[in-house]
């Protein structure tokens, strides 16, 4: 039941997203003083205006950190509009909470951020032997410095507690909850008369008169897309590497100081005795776990040779006490960092000290070590040179990555000087839309791109597009050579698709008209009433009907059942409700009444806690303002359900 009641939460859980994304992860630290240069203005919040601009920084900010979080994912998914859309409404929302908590006069004492720091091992690990904050490291790793990144973390703290008052405080009775819950779980026996469109269309047979004017009135439905030829060139990593030679001496220079290194994929072979003692545990049980972890190794210390059958009667690790707490052969990254740093500084026999994870206190004895043989040069030579290649790849890229945008720009009449001087190929594609064709790849599928080609400015004057980002490490231009504007095609050559168009409208008047006179029959005379057998509808039982057709069963009045109801289903047709009766929920079995009683409640805290979040939420959008100045993306589907209906 309650993975029912997970799926159902899933819009109000995501639109609480919006609530809790950070937001310097988004758009950077100083972004919201940066980019505000002259730019359309697409929303404000508390009379501070977010610019197409900053739009764009954040979005493509985000576009890399998921990329690189999930480097398999579809970039299409995260160039669509909607997805946009969403990132503009982040923005909005980091607005409205940093206002409320400047307003709120909120801070973060500087404890409560030295004791994060402390608890971060990603900050920690930029702490040197000997004290001092490795900066330069810091600095190169998080993109930032170490006091903007404070700063940012400060407000970020501070923003998020605007919203911890509510979201931590919610709370619902039991009697509450279960009133809700009732009403949300009830089933009612119901019969359901379908008057499907494609019945009803079949019976249509148009005249060529009645094609040809309703071709006329909805010639928009029957046109041929705008189409161009193109030519573009693509800055790339793989663009950049043909034009690179590797020098032969600078290849052994490169191996000969590699060699000073350990050869990599070094394996080790370790037997433990773990006492858990987890994160999360009291810090009394975690303490407690510590000192007979200490007492273990005292033994072990007195009598090496008793490790592993120390391991085998005291060890918490259920997959290798039995073996004496052996784990085999592994790499560095096979076992989290805290492990892997003391395995991989011992020699061979060496027992180490207390080793803290966040599975509790190890004891580590180190029995072997297997070193991979190191290989020639000659045998390393073609991995050096692509490695190499792909290093001074990356490096050209960066550096020539401005000169491509400026002359894409500054000679937007041509592709051909900046292919040229930077020895890239300018290719071409015939017949582009402004949407991808079906099994297009690459940058011809990129609706960014296309959407550039198809400017207003760039088709009047045939100009570059602006150098327009792909990809990782991808930089794409083109410009229309031909153009072909959208044209109304004769309705010989569409004839078919009118008919079916036409078809399909008049089917699902037909379903309308008859449905409506049905109802109204029937509820003169219910016997008459001819409906098929009956069927139990519920919200996790909708028997594949519409949504429609369920929320008119759910929603017809139980005190004066039986109950008739039409539903318009739009360009499905129509349909008839007849609720019978209301069923009562199911009890369970005495043994999990209690836990299932429980269960409920916490989820409906739950759902009750993203309301009142949302309803706090858009009640600071109204105090600062907010004013979303871009359209919202039409959902997928809606315009060609308005254009059947």
């Amino acid at each position: 039941m309650f993975d029912f009641i997970r799926k159902h939460t899933k819009v109000t859980m995501g639109l609480l997203f919006l609530l809790i994304v950070p937001s310097f992860v988004l758009f950077g630290l100083d972004g919201y003083s940066r980019n505000q240069e002259n730019s359309t203005v697409v929303a404000r919040v508390d009379g501070q205006d977010i610019t197409q601009s900053e739009w764009d920084l954040a979005h493509q900010n985000e576009v890399n950190r998921i990329r690189a979080s999930m480097p398999t994912l579809d970039a299409k998914l995260l160039d669509t509009p909607e997805a946009k859309y969403g990132t503009l409404e982040r923005l909005v929302r980091d607005r409205v909470l940093a206002a409320a908590a400047v307003k709120s006069g909120l801070v973060v004492p500087d404890q409560k951020l030295q004791r994060l720091y402390a608890e971060d091992k990603s900050i920690a690990a930029f702490r040197q032997p000997d004290g001092k904050f490795d900066r330069a490291g810091f600095v190169a790793r998080i993109g930032m410095t170490p006091e903007a990144y404070e700063a940012g973390l400060k407000s970020e703290l501070a923003t998020r507690q605007v919203m911890t008052g509510v979201a931590g405080s919610g709370f619902s009775t039991k009697s509450t909850a279960d009133i809700s819950l009732n009403a949300f779980f009830e089933k009612r026996q119901a019969q359901v008369a379908r008057f499907s469109t494609a019945d009803y269309a079949a019976r249509v047979n148009p005249t060529d008169a009645e094609l040809e004017q309703f071709y006329k009135e909805q010639q928009s439905l029957f046109q041929a897309p705008e189409q161009g030829s193109i030519e573009y060139v693509l800055l790339d990593l793989d663009a950049l590497k043909k034009s690179i030679t590797v020098d032969e001496q600078e290849l052994k220079t490169y191996f000969e100081k590699n060699a000073q290194q350990p050869a990599t994929g070094e394996e080790r072979r370790a037997s433990h005795i773990l006492i858990d003692a987890p994160a999360a545990a009291p810090a009394a049980d975690r303490q407690k776990a510590k000192e007979k972890a200490e007492q273990l190794l005292s033994a072990v210390k007195k009598t090496p040779a008793s490790f592993a059958d120390v391991a085998r009667k005291n060890s918490q690790d259920a997959g290798s006490a039995a073996s004496g707490g052996d784990l085999d052969f592994f790499v560095r990254d096979a076992m989290v960092k805290p492990f892997a740093d003391a395995v991989f500084s011992m020699k061979k026999g060496d027992t180490s000290e207390i080793v803290e994870t966040e599975f509790g206190y190890h004891i580590i004895k180190l029995t072997d070590i297997k070193v991979p043989k190191q290989k020639t040069f000659e045998e390393a030579k073609p991995a050096l040179e692509a490695e190499l290649r792909q290093q001074l790849a990356q490096k050209k890229f960066a550096e020539t990555a401005e000169a491509f945008s400026n002359a894409v720009y500054e000679q937007a009449d041509s592709l051909r000087p900046i292919a040229d001087r930077l020895k890239l190929e300018v290719k071409t594609a015939t017949q582009l839309t402004r949407n991808p064709a079906p099994g297009a790849t690459g940058v011809l599928a990129n609706p960014k791109f296309l959407a550039a080609l198809f400017a207003p400015d760039a088709v009047e004057k045939k100009r570059n597009t602006e150098a327009i980002e792909v990809g990782a490490n991808q930089l794409v231009s083109g410009r229309l050579t031909q153009y072909a504007p959208a044209r109304a095609l004769p309705l010989a050559e569409v004839k078919d698709r009118v008919r079916a168009q036409l078809q399909q409208q008049r089917g699902a008047e037909l379903a309308r008209k008859e449905g409506a006179e049905k109802l109204a029959a029937w509820k003169a005379n219910p016997a008459a009433a001819a409906l098929p057998a009956a069927m139990v509808i519920s919200r996790d039982q909708t028997q594949q009907l519409p949504t429609a057709v369920v929320n008119a069963a759910l929603s017809a009045d139980s005190s004066a059942l039986p109950a008739l109801a039409g539903v318009e289903l739009g360009a499905q047709g129509y349909a008839i409700v007849k609720v019978l009766k209301v069923l009562p929920r199911e009890v369970p079995a005495a043994a999990e009444a209690q836990a299932m009683a429980k269960q409920e409640l916490d989820q409906y805290t739950q759902w009750w806690t993203s309301a009142e979040s949302l309803a706090y939420y858009k009640a600071l959008q109204a105090r600062f303002k907010v004013e979303i100045k871009a359209p919202k993306p039409e959902p997928k589907g809606a315009a060609e359900s308005a254009g059947r209906g």
